[in-house]
């Protein structure tokens, strides 16, 4: 279906996905200027005042590119999430075009934005949370299948997006393991609007984490990605490098409970998360180079699909 308005000038129908201690202002400028959503979590930011100081950063920075893409803001929906409300007015206030609600679809969060014209993206792993976005009145839903960094679900892309399409009109997102232009192609021949990518981008210069996590990111395979609920109380992928190197044996973890954003901002400083599309990943390179990349891998893959010999046979048949 048509893209919303927001994003009918997009180079590519991407997002760099919210990405917990990694994604700042340097990463959304730089993936907006270059025609992709960028996009950061507010609790990157350690207090309210914070928070607004970054959505000051980005509008002053992309004020002067007129062709920049929306940025996105990764707001937790979530009774533990103390800075909710105090959040939502600062969003409310700055009008952030694009605001991903994770862990709980509200309408009145969603009715917040709608206000001033902002869209929102819900992530969920599994037709019944799909459901409950829809009924919240969410714009698009973000289909976050097995493979993906970060709270990930476990179905397949093939199952989980012709389900969310059935009854859902709005624009629908994939996440899990994509790191290439081709995989962004392969999701929109699917069915899906836009791809969501976290992992390729949390290897960039940009991104606001150590060079060892880095360097582990792109030296991983998809075997070492590890799923788990034992580190923050809601299932999720991790590096099973950084968990053997926090000490702890990734076959016998013990369960910390339900999830805490306390707790969860201490686990992952040192165990690092990170989806299956490490596979794909074999540099570093600055955020604008990625996005150049990913926007030249994707034209080429959709210019072979056009001409492949079964395409041009349908077309004819």
């Amino acid at each position: 279906m048509p893209l919303p308005r927001i994003f009918e000038g997009l180079r590519l129908p991407a997002i760099a996905a919210p990405m917990f201690l990694a994604s700042g202002p340097d990463l959304v400028v730089e993936v907006c200027r270059s025609g992709l959503v960028g996009t950061f979590p507010a609790l990157n930011q350690r207090t309210t005042d914070g928070f607004v100081e970054w959505l000051g950063e980005i509008n002053a920075r992309l004020a002067d590119v007129p062709d920049a893409a929306p940025y996105g803001v990764n707001l937790i929906v979530h009774r533990s999430n103390p800075r909710l409300e105090a959040d939502l007015y600062k969003i409310v206030e700055h009008k952030v075009p694009l605001i991903i609600t994770s862990l709980g679809a509200v309408p009145d969060v969603v009715n917040a934005v709608h206000s001033y014209g902002g869209l929102v993206f819900h992530d969920v792993i599994n037709r019944r949370h799909a459901e409950k976005a829809a009924e919240a009145g969410v714009d698009g839903i973000i289909a976050v299948t097995a493979g993906a960094g970060g709270h990930a679900g476990m179905l397949s892309p093939f199952a989980l997006i012709p389900e969310i399409r059935s009854f859902f009109d709005g624009t629908i997102i994939l996440s899990g393991a994509m790191s290439t232009g081709e995989q962004i192609a392969a999701a929109r021949v699917m069915g899906a609007d836009m791809a969501y990518l976290g992992t390729r981008f949390l290897a960039t210069k940009e991104a606001t984490i150590s060079e060892e996590q880095k360097r582990m990111t792109v030296d991983a395979k998809a075997a070492d990605i590890f799923y788990t609920p034992a580190i923050s109380g809601v299932a999720a992928n991790f590096l099973r490098p950084s968990l053997v190197a926090a000490g702890l044996d990734p076959d016998n973890l013990v369960s910390h409970g339900a999830m805490d954003l306390g707790n969860e901002a201490k686990a992952w400083k040192t165990v690092w998360s990170a989806g299956q599309g490490v596979a794909s990943l074999k540099d570093v390179p600055g955020a604008a180079e990625l996005c150049e990349r990913l926007i030249a891998e994707y034209a080429q893959a959709m210019a072979r699909a056009g001409s492949d010999p079964f395409a041009v046979r349908a077309k004819s048949a």
